[in-house]
Protein backbone atom coordinates (compact mmCIF):
# COMPACT_ATOMS: atom_id res chain seq x y z
CA UNK A 1 0.00 0.00 0.00
CA UNK A 2 1.39 3.41 -0.93
CA UNK A 3 2.13 6.13 1.59
CA UNK A 4 -0.58 8.38 0.08
CA UNK A 5 -3.09 5.55 0.30
CA UNK A 6 -2.26 5.08 3.97
CA UNK A 7 -2.87 8.77 4.63
CA UNK A 8 -6.37 8.57 3.15
CA UNK A 9 -7.40 5.54 5.22
CA UNK A 10 -10.53 6.02 7.27
CA UNK A 11 -9.80 7.18 10.82
CA UNK A 12 -11.89 7.43 13.94
CA UNK A 13 -11.87 11.06 15.08
CA UNK A 14 -12.01 11.12 18.88
CA UNK A 15 -12.92 14.34 20.66
CA UNK A 16 -12.53 14.59 24.43
CA UNK A 17 -14.32 17.60 25.90
CA UNK A 18 -13.39 18.08 29.56
CA UNK A 19 -15.92 20.44 31.16
CA UNK A 20 -14.43 22.48 34.04
CA UNK A 21 -17.21 23.98 36.13
CA UNK A 22 -17.85 25.26 39.63
CA UNK A 23 -20.59 27.77 40.51
CA UNK A 24 -19.67 31.00 42.28
CA UNK A 25 -19.36 30.19 45.97
CA UNK A 26 -18.88 33.79 47.12
CA UNK A 27 -21.20 35.78 49.34
CA UNK A 28 -21.60 38.81 47.09
CA UNK A 29 -22.06 41.22 50.00
CA UNK A 30 -18.91 40.21 51.88
CA UNK A 31 -16.76 38.61 49.18
CA UNK A 32 -16.22 35.61 51.51
CA UNK A 33 -16.23 32.12 50.00
CA UNK A 34 -18.99 30.07 51.61
CA UNK A 35 -17.79 26.71 50.20
CA UNK A 36 -14.21 25.70 49.25
CA UNK A 37 -14.84 23.53 46.15
CA UNK A 38 -13.31 25.89 43.60
CA UNK A 39 -9.83 25.97 45.10
CA UNK A 40 -9.92 22.30 46.14
CA UNK A 41 -10.69 21.15 42.59
CA UNK A 42 -8.05 23.56 41.35
CA UNK A 43 -5.37 21.87 43.51
CA UNK A 44 -6.50 18.36 42.66
CA UNK A 45 -8.13 18.17 39.26
CA UNK A 46 -7.28 21.19 37.14
CA UNK A 47 -3.59 20.62 37.93
CA UNK A 48 -3.74 16.91 37.07
CA UNK A 49 -5.74 17.37 33.87
CA UNK A 50 -3.20 19.91 32.61
CA UNK A 51 -0.32 17.64 33.64
CA UNK A 52 -1.57 14.63 31.67
CA UNK A 53 -1.91 16.72 28.52
CA UNK A 54 1.53 18.25 29.06
CA UNK A 55 3.01 14.75 29.42
CA UNK A 56 1.33 13.53 26.20
CA UNK A 57 1.85 16.31 23.64
CA UNK A 58 0.31 14.28 20.78
CA UNK A 59 -3.00 13.90 22.65
CA UNK A 60 -5.58 16.51 21.65
CA UNK A 61 -8.66 17.64 23.59
CA UNK A 62 -11.21 20.38 24.11
CA UNK A 63 -11.15 21.96 27.56
CA UNK A 64 -14.24 23.94 28.45
CA UNK A 65 -13.87 26.57 31.19
CA UNK A 66 -17.03 28.09 32.59
CA UNK A 67 -16.24 31.82 32.86
CA UNK A 68 -17.38 32.15 36.46
CA UNK A 69 -14.94 29.37 37.40
CA UNK A 70 -12.06 31.14 35.63
CA UNK A 71 -12.95 34.38 37.42
CA UNK A 72 -12.90 32.61 40.81
CA UNK A 73 -9.48 31.10 40.05
CA UNK A 74 -8.18 34.59 39.26
CA UNK A 75 -9.77 35.90 42.46
CA UNK A 76 -8.09 33.18 44.54
CA UNK A 77 -4.73 33.92 42.88
CA UNK A 78 -5.15 37.59 43.80
CA UNK A 79 -5.99 36.68 47.41
CA UNK A 80 -2.72 34.76 47.74
CA UNK A 81 -0.78 37.66 46.23
CA UNK A 82 -2.35 40.25 48.52
CA UNK A 83 -2.51 38.09 51.64
CA UNK A 84 -6.18 39.07 52.08
CA UNK A 85 -7.73 35.60 52.22
CA UNK A 86 -11.53 35.34 52.02
CA UNK A 87 -11.94 31.60 52.49
CA UNK A 88 -12.45 30.17 55.97
CA UNK A 89 -10.32 27.03 55.67
CA UNK A 90 -7.43 28.79 53.97
CA UNK A 91 -7.56 31.55 56.58
CA UNK A 92 -7.18 29.00 59.36
CA UNK A 93 -4.50 27.01 57.51
CA UNK A 94 -2.24 30.06 57.63
CA UNK A 95 -3.26 31.24 61.12
CA UNK A 96 -0.38 30.89 63.58
CA UNK A 97 -2.34 30.28 66.77
CA UNK A 98 -5.15 27.70 66.55
CA UNK A 99 -5.54 26.97 70.28
CA UNK A 100 -7.64 30.11 70.74
CA UNK A 101 -10.16 29.37 67.97
CA UNK A 102 -13.78 29.72 69.05
CA UNK A 103 -16.37 26.98 68.81
CA UNK A 104 -17.85 28.13 65.43
CA UNK A 105 -14.41 28.05 63.77
CA UNK A 106 -13.59 24.67 65.31
CA UNK A 107 -16.90 23.25 64.11
CA UNK A 108 -16.26 24.67 60.64
CA UNK A 109 -12.94 22.79 60.47
CA UNK A 110 -14.49 19.55 61.71
CA UNK A 111 -17.52 19.83 59.43
CA UNK A 112 -15.35 20.57 56.38
CA UNK A 113 -12.14 18.61 56.72
CA UNK A 114 -13.53 15.12 56.37
CA UNK A 115 -15.57 15.88 53.24
CA UNK A 116 -14.00 13.63 50.63
CA UNK A 117 -14.27 10.13 49.24
CA UNK A 118 -13.12 8.24 52.33
CA UNK A 119 -12.23 5.02 50.52
CA UNK A 120 -9.78 6.77 48.19
CA UNK A 121 -8.82 9.92 50.10
CA UNK A 122 -8.90 9.06 53.83
CA UNK A 123 -8.53 5.35 54.58
CA UNK A 124 -5.18 4.94 52.72
CA UNK A 125 -3.55 7.47 55.09
CA UNK A 126 -3.14 6.15 58.63
CA UNK A 127 -2.44 9.55 60.24
CA UNK A 128 -5.54 11.11 58.60
CA UNK A 129 -7.66 8.08 59.57
CA UNK A 130 -6.44 8.53 63.17
CA UNK A 131 -7.68 12.14 63.16
CA UNK A 132 -11.06 10.92 61.87
CA UNK A 133 -11.29 8.25 64.59
CA UNK A 134 -10.57 10.87 67.27
CA UNK A 135 -13.27 13.13 65.87
CA UNK A 136 -15.81 10.27 65.90
CA UNK A 137 -14.93 9.57 69.52
CA UNK A 138 -15.47 13.24 70.42
CA UNK A 139 -18.82 13.30 68.60
CA UNK A 140 -20.21 10.82 71.10
CA UNK A 141 -19.53 13.31 73.89
CA UNK A 142 -21.54 16.16 72.39
CA UNK A 143 -20.55 18.97 70.04
CA UNK A 144 -19.46 21.24 72.91
CA UNK A 145 -16.53 18.85 73.48
CA UNK A 146 -14.80 20.35 70.42
CA UNK A 147 -13.49 23.09 72.71
CA UNK A 148 -11.15 20.47 74.23
CA UNK A 149 -9.45 19.70 70.91
CA UNK A 150 -5.92 21.07 70.85
CA UNK A 151 -4.67 23.57 68.31
CA UNK A 152 -2.22 20.86 67.16
CA UNK A 153 -5.10 18.50 66.32
CA UNK A 154 -6.77 21.25 64.27
CA UNK A 155 -3.48 22.10 62.54
CA UNK A 156 -2.86 18.47 61.60
CA UNK A 157 -6.42 18.09 60.34
CA UNK A 158 -6.17 21.21 58.16
CA UNK A 159 -2.87 20.01 56.70
CA UNK A 160 -4.14 16.50 55.96
CA UNK A 161 -7.31 17.74 54.32
CA UNK A 162 -5.30 19.86 51.91
CA UNK A 163 -2.77 17.09 51.33
CA UNK A 164 -5.42 14.58 50.25
CA UNK A 165 -6.99 17.17 47.93
CA UNK A 166 -3.67 17.57 46.11
CA UNK A 167 -3.46 16.32 42.53
CA UNK A 168 -1.51 13.13 42.07
CA UNK A 169 0.90 14.94 39.76
CA UNK A 170 1.59 17.46 42.54
CA UNK A 171 2.02 14.71 45.10
CA UNK A 172 4.64 13.03 42.93
CA UNK A 173 6.45 16.22 41.99
CA UNK A 174 6.39 18.36 45.14
CA UNK A 175 9.08 17.96 47.79
CA UNK A 176 6.86 19.85 50.27
CA UNK A 177 3.94 17.45 49.87
CA UNK A 178 6.15 14.36 50.06
CA UNK A 179 7.85 15.63 53.22
CA UNK A 180 4.60 16.53 55.00
CA UNK A 181 2.92 13.24 54.11
CA UNK A 182 5.95 11.35 55.40
CA UNK A 183 6.00 13.32 58.65
CA UNK A 184 2.29 12.62 59.20
CA UNK A 185 1.59 14.73 62.30
CA UNK A 186 2.75 17.53 64.61
CA UNK A 187 2.92 20.00 61.73
CA UNK A 188 4.48 23.36 62.61
CA UNK A 189 3.20 26.77 61.56
CA UNK A 190 6.16 27.07 59.16
CA UNK A 191 5.15 23.79 57.50
CA UNK A 192 1.55 24.92 57.22
CA UNK A 193 2.77 28.09 55.50
CA UNK A 194 4.83 26.01 53.05
CA UNK A 195 1.65 24.14 52.13
CA UNK A 196 -0.36 27.36 51.95
CA UNK A 197 2.18 28.97 49.59
CA UNK A 198 2.23 25.87 47.38
CA UNK A 199 -1.55 26.04 47.02
CA UNK A 200 -1.26 29.66 45.91
CA UNK A 201 1.39 28.78 43.30
CA UNK A 202 -0.74 25.94 41.92
CA UNK A 203 -3.85 28.10 41.57
CA UNK A 204 -1.96 30.97 39.99
CA UNK A 205 -0.52 28.59 37.38
CA UNK A 206 -3.73 26.94 36.21
CA UNK A 207 -5.07 29.34 33.57
CA UNK A 208 -1.58 30.05 32.14
CA UNK A 209 -0.95 26.29 31.78
CA UNK A 210 -4.14 25.75 29.78
CA UNK A 211 -3.50 28.89 27.75
CA UNK A 212 -0.04 27.54 26.85
CA UNK A 213 -1.57 24.21 25.77
CA UNK A 214 -4.03 26.11 23.56
CA UNK A 215 -1.36 28.40 22.09
CA UNK A 216 0.67 25.42 20.92
CA UNK A 217 -2.44 23.93 19.32
CA UNK A 218 -2.78 20.87 21.54
CA UNK A 219 -6.14 21.84 23.04
CA UNK A 220 -9.08 23.97 22.03
CA UNK A 221 -10.48 26.17 24.79
CA UNK A 222 -14.23 26.65 24.69
CA UNK A 223 -16.68 28.52 26.89
CA UNK A 224 -20.14 28.35 28.46
CA UNK A 225 -22.77 31.04 29.21
CA UNK A 226 -21.15 33.12 31.94
CA UNK A 227 -22.82 31.90 35.16
CA UNK A 228 -23.85 28.52 33.74
CA UNK A 229 -27.62 29.16 33.33
CA UNK A 230 -29.95 26.77 31.45
CA UNK A 231 -30.56 29.05 28.44
CA UNK A 232 -33.61 27.19 27.02
CA UNK A 233 -35.41 27.64 30.35
CA UNK A 234 -34.48 31.33 30.61
CA UNK A 235 -35.94 31.73 27.13
CA UNK A 236 -39.08 29.62 27.62
CA UNK A 237 -40.17 27.29 30.43
CA UNK A 238 -42.36 25.48 27.89
CA UNK A 239 -39.23 24.13 26.21
CA UNK A 240 -39.20 21.55 29.04
CA UNK A 241 -42.37 20.06 27.54
CA UNK A 242 -40.80 19.34 24.17
CA UNK A 243 -39.17 16.20 25.62
CA UNK A 244 -41.62 15.75 28.54
CA UNK A 245 -45.09 16.90 27.41
CA UNK A 246 -46.62 16.51 30.87
CA UNK A 247 -43.89 18.24 32.88
CA UNK A 248 -45.31 20.53 35.64
CA UNK A 249 -43.98 24.08 35.25
CA UNK A 250 -43.41 26.88 37.79
CA UNK A 251 -46.42 29.02 38.65
CA UNK A 252 -44.65 32.08 37.23
CA UNK A 253 -45.18 30.71 33.72
CA UNK A 254 -42.06 32.29 32.24
CA UNK A 255 -38.79 33.90 33.27
CA UNK A 256 -39.14 37.71 33.01
CA UNK A 257 -36.84 39.23 30.39
CA UNK A 258 -35.22 35.87 29.74
CA UNK A 259 -34.00 36.69 26.22
CA UNK A 260 -31.98 39.69 27.37
CA UNK A 261 -30.54 37.73 30.27
CA UNK A 262 -29.52 34.85 27.97
CA UNK A 263 -27.86 37.30 25.59
CA UNK A 264 -26.05 38.95 28.51
CA UNK A 265 -24.63 35.62 29.77
CA UNK A 266 -23.33 34.80 26.28
CA UNK A 267 -21.86 38.24 25.57
CA UNK A 268 -20.12 38.30 28.95
CA UNK A 269 -18.74 34.79 28.34
CA UNK A 270 -17.20 35.88 25.03
CA UNK A 271 -15.58 38.94 26.62
CA UNK A 272 -14.31 37.00 29.66
CA UNK A 273 -12.83 34.18 27.56
CA UNK A 274 -10.94 36.64 25.36
CA UNK A 275 -9.57 38.46 28.42
CA UNK A 276 -8.56 35.32 30.34
CA UNK A 277 -7.04 33.31 27.49
CA UNK A 278 -6.03 35.93 24.91
CA UNK A 279 -8.10 34.28 22.17
CA UNK A 280 -11.70 33.96 21.11
CA UNK A 281 -13.80 30.84 21.61
CA UNK A 282 -15.01 29.11 18.45
CA UNK A 283 -17.38 26.90 20.35
CA UNK A 284 -19.60 26.72 23.39
CA UNK A 285 -20.67 23.87 25.62
CA UNK A 286 -24.12 25.14 26.66
CA UNK A 287 -24.69 24.76 30.40
CA UNK A 288 -25.63 21.12 31.06
CA UNK A 289 -25.64 20.53 27.30
CA UNK A 290 -29.00 22.31 27.24
CA UNK A 291 -30.16 23.21 23.74
CA UNK A 292 -33.30 24.35 21.96
CA UNK A 293 -33.87 25.91 18.54
CA UNK A 294 -34.08 29.37 20.13
CA UNK A 295 -30.83 28.72 22.03
CA UNK A 296 -29.06 27.58 18.86
CA UNK A 297 -30.13 30.80 17.14
CA UNK A 298 -28.55 32.86 19.95
CA UNK A 299 -25.30 30.89 19.69
CA UNK A 300 -25.12 31.59 15.96
CA UNK A 301 -25.81 35.29 16.49
CA UNK A 302 -22.94 35.39 18.99
CA UNK A 303 -20.57 33.99 16.34
CA UNK A 304 -20.04 30.48 17.71
CA UNK A 305 -19.24 27.79 15.13
CA UNK A 306 -20.04 24.68 17.16
CA UNK A 307 -21.92 23.43 20.20
CA UNK A 308 -22.61 20.03 21.76
CA UNK A 309 -25.11 18.11 23.87
CA UNK A 310 -26.13 14.57 24.84
CA UNK A 311 -27.10 11.86 22.38
CA UNK A 312 -30.66 11.64 23.77
CA UNK A 313 -31.34 15.13 22.38
CA UNK A 314 -30.39 13.84 18.93
CA UNK A 315 -32.43 10.67 19.40
CA UNK A 316 -35.54 12.65 20.44
CA UNK A 317 -35.11 14.99 17.48
CA UNK A 318 -34.72 12.18 14.95
CA UNK A 319 -37.65 10.25 16.44
CA UNK A 320 -39.84 13.34 16.14
CA UNK A 321 -38.99 13.46 12.43
CA UNK A 322 -40.03 9.82 12.01
CA UNK A 323 -43.22 10.18 14.08
CA UNK A 324 -41.79 8.20 16.97
CA UNK A 325 -40.51 5.22 15.00
CA UNK A 326 -37.65 3.26 16.53
CA UNK A 327 -34.21 4.47 15.55
CA UNK A 328 -31.54 2.23 14.04
CA UNK A 329 -28.37 1.42 15.98
CA UNK A 330 -26.48 4.57 17.02
CA UNK A 331 -23.69 3.62 14.60
CA UNK A 332 -26.01 4.77 11.84
CA UNK A 333 -26.59 8.30 13.12
CA UNK A 334 -24.54 9.36 16.17
CA UNK A 335 -20.96 9.72 14.99
CA UNK A 336 -21.10 12.91 12.91
CA UNK A 337 -21.90 16.59 13.43
CA UNK A 338 -25.31 17.95 12.47
CA UNK A 339 -26.70 21.22 11.16
CA UNK A 340 -30.23 22.39 11.92
CA UNK A 341 -32.07 23.34 8.75
CA UNK A 342 -33.43 26.86 8.39
CA UNK A 343 -30.79 28.66 10.48
CA UNK A 344 -29.26 31.84 9.00
CA UNK A 345 -26.05 31.41 10.98
CA UNK A 346 -25.57 27.64 11.19
CA UNK A 347 -23.90 26.14 14.25
CA UNK A 348 -22.48 22.61 14.02
CA UNK A 349 -23.95 20.35 16.72
CA UNK A 350 -21.95 17.44 18.11
CA UNK A 351 -23.62 14.74 20.19
CA UNK A 352 -22.01 12.96 23.12
CA UNK A 353 -21.61 9.20 23.19
CA UNK A 354 -23.42 8.82 26.50
CA UNK A 355 -22.40 5.22 27.14
CA UNK A 356 -18.66 5.78 26.62
CA UNK A 357 -18.68 9.07 28.52
CA UNK A 358 -20.46 7.43 31.44
CA UNK A 359 -17.93 4.60 31.48
CA UNK A 360 -15.29 7.18 32.39
CA UNK A 361 -17.62 9.05 34.74
CA UNK A 362 -18.98 6.08 36.68
CA UNK A 363 -17.55 2.68 35.76
CA UNK A 364 -13.80 2.80 35.22
CA UNK A 365 -13.11 4.06 38.74
CA UNK A 366 -13.72 0.45 39.85
CA UNK A 367 -11.19 -0.98 37.36
CA UNK A 368 -7.42 -1.16 37.23
CA UNK A 369 -6.22 1.88 35.29
CA UNK A 370 -4.56 -0.06 32.45
CA UNK A 371 -7.53 -2.43 32.08
CA UNK A 372 -9.92 0.52 31.90
CA UNK A 373 -7.79 2.23 29.24
CA UNK A 374 -7.64 -1.02 27.20
CA UNK A 375 -11.40 -1.45 27.43
CA UNK A 376 -12.05 2.13 26.33
CA UNK A 377 -9.76 1.69 23.30
CA UNK A 378 -11.49 -1.61 22.52
CA UNK A 379 -14.89 0.10 22.53
CA UNK A 380 -13.58 2.69 20.08
CA UNK A 381 -12.05 0.01 17.84
CA UNK A 382 -15.43 -1.72 17.68
CA UNK A 383 -17.07 1.54 16.57
CA UNK A 384 -14.35 1.94 13.94
CA UNK A 385 -14.75 -1.67 12.73
CA UNK A 386 -18.55 -1.61 12.53
CA UNK A 387 -18.99 1.91 11.17
CA UNK A 388 -20.35 1.87 7.62
CA UNK A 389 -19.28 4.18 4.80
CA UNK A 390 -16.07 5.94 3.87
CA UNK A 391 -16.36 8.98 6.14
CA UNK A 392 -14.50 9.16 9.44
CA UNK A 393 -16.73 8.49 12.46
CA UNK A 394 -16.54 11.38 14.95
CA UNK A 395 -16.89 10.19 18.56
CA UNK A 396 -17.58 12.86 21.20
CA UNK A 397 -16.65 12.06 24.81
CA UNK A 398 -17.92 14.84 27.07
CA UNK A 399 -17.92 14.90 30.87
CA UNK A 400 -16.87 16.86 33.93
CA UNK A 401 -13.13 17.35 34.10
CA UNK A 402 -13.10 17.30 37.91
CA UNK A 403 -15.79 15.30 39.68
CA UNK A 404 -15.04 11.73 38.59
CA UNK A 405 -11.43 11.50 39.70
CA UNK A 406 -11.83 11.37 43.47
CA UNK A 407 -13.53 7.99 42.99
CA UNK A 408 -10.52 6.62 41.08
CA UNK A 409 -7.38 5.29 42.76
CA UNK A 410 -4.69 7.99 42.65
CA UNK A 411 -7.09 10.56 41.18
CA UNK A 412 -7.25 8.66 37.86
CA UNK A 413 -3.49 8.99 37.36
CA UNK A 414 -2.90 5.51 35.90
CA UNK A 415 -6.06 5.49 33.80
CA UNK A 416 -5.38 8.87 32.17
CA UNK A 417 -1.66 8.20 31.70
CA UNK A 418 -2.32 4.86 30.02
CA UNK A 419 -5.24 6.15 27.95
CA UNK A 420 -3.39 9.13 26.49
CA UNK A 421 -0.27 7.03 25.83
CA UNK A 422 -2.24 4.38 23.92
CA UNK A 423 -4.12 6.99 21.90
CA UNK A 424 -0.91 8.78 20.90
CA UNK A 425 0.31 5.59 19.21
CA UNK A 426 -2.95 4.25 17.76
CA UNK A 427 -2.96 3.64 13.99
CA UNK A 428 -6.68 4.35 13.41
CA UNK A 429 -7.82 6.60 16.28
CA UNK A 430 -6.93 10.29 16.04
CA UNK A 431 -7.65 12.72 18.88
CA UNK A 432 -8.86 16.08 17.61
CA UNK A 433 -11.09 19.04 18.59
CA UNK A 434 -14.55 20.24 17.65
CA UNK A 435 -13.14 23.40 16.09
CA UNK A 436 -10.69 21.48 13.93
CA UNK A 437 -13.42 19.08 12.82
CA UNK A 438 -15.62 22.00 11.72
CA UNK A 439 -12.71 23.58 9.82
CA UNK A 440 -11.91 20.28 8.09
CA UNK A 441 -15.54 19.82 7.09
CA UNK A 442 -15.86 23.34 5.66
CA UNK A 443 -12.42 23.57 4.04
CA UNK A 444 -12.77 20.27 2.19
CA UNK A 445 -16.38 20.96 1.22
CA UNK A 446 -17.33 17.66 2.85
CA UNK A 447 -20.75 18.77 3.99
CA UNK A 448 -22.06 15.40 2.82
CA UNK A 449 -20.52 14.02 6.04
CA UNK A 450 -22.77 16.32 8.11
CA UNK A 451 -26.21 15.21 9.26
CA UNK A 452 -29.27 17.41 8.77
CA UNK A 453 -31.96 18.02 11.35
CA UNK A 454 -35.37 19.38 10.42
CA UNK A 455 -36.07 20.15 14.07
CA UNK A 456 -34.35 20.11 17.44
CA UNK A 457 -36.27 18.78 20.45
CA UNK A 458 -35.12 20.85 23.42
CA UNK A 459 -33.24 18.95 26.10
CA UNK A 460 -30.02 18.45 28.07
CA UNK A 461 -27.27 15.85 28.42
CA UNK A 462 -29.18 14.20 31.30
CA UNK A 463 -31.95 11.98 29.88
CA UNK A 464 -32.40 14.44 26.99
CA UNK A 465 -34.84 16.36 29.25
CA UNK A 466 -34.74 19.27 31.70
CA UNK A 467 -36.14 17.21 34.59
CA UNK A 468 -32.93 17.68 36.61
CA UNK A 469 -33.64 21.44 36.80
CA UNK A 470 -37.40 21.94 36.50
CA UNK A 471 -40.67 20.05 36.95
CA UNK A 472 -40.60 18.83 40.57
CA UNK A 473 -42.21 20.84 43.41
CA UNK A 474 -38.82 21.80 44.93
CA UNK A 475 -37.26 22.87 41.64
CA UNK A 476 -40.36 24.80 40.56
CA UNK A 477 -40.48 26.61 43.90
CA UNK A 478 -36.86 27.66 43.37
CA UNK A 479 -37.78 29.05 39.95
CA UNK A 480 -40.79 30.91 41.38
CA UNK A 481 -38.61 32.55 44.04
CA UNK A 482 -36.10 33.54 41.34
CA UNK A 483 -38.83 34.90 39.04
CA UNK A 484 -40.21 37.01 41.88
CA UNK A 485 -36.73 38.40 42.57
CA UNK A 486 -36.21 39.11 38.86
CA UNK A 487 -39.46 41.10 38.69
CA UNK A 488 -38.26 43.16 41.67
CA UNK A 489 -34.90 43.66 39.94
CA UNK A 490 -36.67 44.92 36.80
CA UNK A 491 -38.84 47.39 38.73
CA UNK A 492 -35.93 48.83 40.74
CA UNK A 493 -33.44 49.02 37.87
CA UNK A 494 -36.00 50.60 35.52
CA UNK A 495 -36.78 53.24 38.14
CA UNK A 496 -33.20 54.56 38.01
CA UNK A 497 -32.86 54.46 41.81
CA UNK A 498 -29.52 52.59 41.74
CA UNK A 499 -26.21 54.21 40.90
CA UNK A 500 -23.87 52.50 38.44
CA UNK A 501 -21.95 50.50 41.06
CA UNK A 502 -25.09 49.33 42.87
CA UNK A 503 -26.61 48.30 39.52
CA UNK A 504 -23.46 46.34 38.61
CA UNK A 505 -23.47 44.46 41.93
CA UNK A 506 -27.20 43.67 41.73
CA UNK A 507 -26.82 42.42 38.15
CA UNK A 508 -23.88 40.18 39.09
CA UNK A 509 -25.86 38.76 42.02
CA UNK A 510 -28.86 38.11 39.75
CA UNK A 511 -26.63 36.31 37.22
CA UNK A 512 -25.32 34.08 40.00
CA UNK A 513 -28.87 33.18 41.04
CA UNK A 514 -29.65 32.18 37.44
CA UNK A 515 -27.00 29.40 37.43
CA UNK A 516 -28.05 25.80 36.93
CA UNK A 517 -26.46 24.35 40.08
CA UNK A 518 -29.11 25.52 42.53
CA UNK A 519 -31.85 23.65 40.67
CA UNK A 520 -29.60 20.62 40.09
CA UNK A 521 -29.31 20.03 43.85
CA UNK A 522 -32.98 20.51 44.76
CA UNK A 523 -34.65 17.11 45.04
CA UNK A 524 -35.01 14.15 47.39
CA UNK A 525 -32.65 12.00 45.27
CA UNK A 526 -29.60 14.06 46.36
CA UNK A 527 -27.72 13.79 49.66
CA UNK A 528 -29.20 15.80 52.52
CA UNK A 529 -25.86 17.47 53.30
CA UNK A 530 -25.32 18.68 49.71
CA UNK A 531 -28.92 19.82 49.29
CA UNK A 532 -28.73 21.75 52.55
CA UNK A 533 -25.51 23.55 51.51
CA UNK A 534 -26.85 24.65 48.13
CA UNK A 535 -30.36 25.40 49.41
CA UNK A 536 -28.89 27.72 52.03
CA UNK A 537 -26.57 29.44 49.57
CA UNK A 538 -29.31 29.93 46.95
CA UNK A 539 -31.62 31.57 49.50
CA UNK A 540 -28.70 33.68 50.78
CA UNK A 541 -27.97 34.82 47.22
CA UNK A 542 -31.59 35.80 46.64
CA UNK A 543 -31.65 37.59 50.01
CA UNK A 544 -28.49 39.49 49.04
CA UNK A 545 -30.10 40.45 45.73
CA UNK A 546 -33.03 42.09 47.53
CA UNK A 547 -30.64 43.91 49.84
CA UNK A 548 -28.61 45.18 46.88
CA UNK A 549 -31.90 46.40 45.39
CA UNK A 550 -32.57 48.14 48.75
CA UNK A 551 -35.71 46.03 49.29
CA UNK A 552 -36.74 43.87 52.27
CA UNK A 553 -36.23 40.17 51.44
CA UNK A 554 -39.48 38.13 51.37
CA UNK A 555 -40.18 35.97 54.42
CA UNK A 556 -40.37 32.94 52.08
CA UNK A 557 -36.59 33.04 51.75
CA UNK A 558 -36.29 32.00 55.40
CA UNK A 559 -37.93 28.65 54.61
CA UNK A 560 -36.02 25.64 53.34
CA UNK A 561 -36.78 24.81 49.69
CA UNK A 562 -35.49 21.24 49.52
CA UNK A 563 -34.25 18.64 52.02
CA UNK A 564 -32.72 15.72 50.11
CA UNK A 565 -31.94 12.32 51.55
CA UNK A 566 -30.90 10.14 48.61
CA UNK A 567 -27.65 8.34 47.91
CA UNK A 568 -26.83 9.24 44.30
CA UNK A 569 -23.83 8.05 42.29
CA UNK A 570 -20.69 10.16 42.80
CA UNK A 571 -22.41 11.98 45.67
CA UNK A 572 -24.71 13.70 43.19
CA UNK A 573 -21.99 15.84 41.59
CA UNK A 574 -22.56 13.94 38.34
CA UNK A 575 -25.55 12.12 36.88
CA UNK A 576 -25.75 9.25 34.44
CA UNK A 577 -27.12 10.22 31.04
CA UNK A 578 -29.88 7.64 30.86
Amino acid sequence: MSHSKKNTEKKLKLIFCWHMHQPDYRDYLTGEYVLPWTYLHAMKDYTDMAYHLEQHPQARAVVNFVPILAEQLLDYAQQFKSGQIRDGLLTMLCREQLDDLGEPERLHILDSCFKSNHAKMLQPYRAYQHLFDLQKMMEGRGRESVTYLSGQYLADLLVWYHLVWMGESVRRGSEVVARLMTKGSQFSFAERMELFNLIGELIEGILPRYRALAERGQIELSTTPYNHPILPLLLDFNSARESEPGAPLPQAGYYPGGLRRAQAHLAKAVESHQRNFGMGAKGVWPSEGSLSRATLKLLGEQGFKWTATGQAVLAHSLQRETNGNALPDKLAYLYKPYLLEGENKPVYCFFRDDSLSDRIGFEYAKWRGDDAAKDFIHQLEEIYRQHQGEQDPVVSIILDGENAWEYYPYNGYYFLSELYARLEQHPHIVTTTFGEQVETTEDSNRRSTVGRLKQLVAGSWVYGTFSTWIGSPDKNRGWDLLCEAKRSYDIVTNSGRLDAEALRMATEQLADCEGSDWFWWFGDYNTAQSVSSFDRLFRKNLTNLYRLLKLPPPVDLQHVISIGGGDPAAGGTMRRSD
